[in-house]
């Protein structure tokens, strides 16, 4: 995991507000869903929940996790928005971070939804966003490793 871990510096949060050390065993082999996403955004809030959905019901059995990555313009906002996703989160005040991670992986507009190699931080699948709101909503092939 130490592939998606250095990307992070560890401001990585759970649920309960706690910090989460991305090179933990539990995390080893795992796909890191990368999801850029913010409350005032109208197709982010249409996409969110296909995605709740999904992780809700795949997490575990296809070996994956996902960090949110928000764009919301305040704390509050992003407090509200995040109380219904049940994984992990950046740190709201790594506001750099998100820059540098939105740069990274070119993120153009959100929603934005990208799988990553936990151990190697390598992309997986830049578009599985695409993937799961209208190509295999399902996720059947997912990771929807490309080509």
């Amino acid at each position: 995991m130490a592939g998606v871990a250095k990307l992070f510096d560890g401001h990585i949060l759970n649920k309960s507000n706690e910090s989460i050390d991305l090179t933990d065993q539990k995390y080893k082999g795992k796909i890191i869903g990368l999801y850029f996403s913010a409350h005032w955004c109208p197709p982010c809030r249409g996409f969110t929940p296909v995605l709740i959905n999904f992780y809700k019901s795949h997490a575990e059995e296809k070996n994956f996790e996902i960090i949110f990555i928000s764009s919301d313009r305040d704390e509050a906002s992003f407090n509200e928005y995040y109380k219904d996703m049940p994984w992990l989160t950046l740190d709201f005040k790594e506001r750099k971070k998100k820059e540098e991670l939105g740069k990274q992986f070119k993120v153009a507009g959100i929603p934005t939804f990208i799988l990553l190699d936990g151990d190697s931080g390598d992309i997986i699948c830049a578009d599985a966003r695409g993937q799961l709101q209208s190509q295999d909503t399902e996720g059947k092939n997912f990771p929807w490793k490309s080509t």
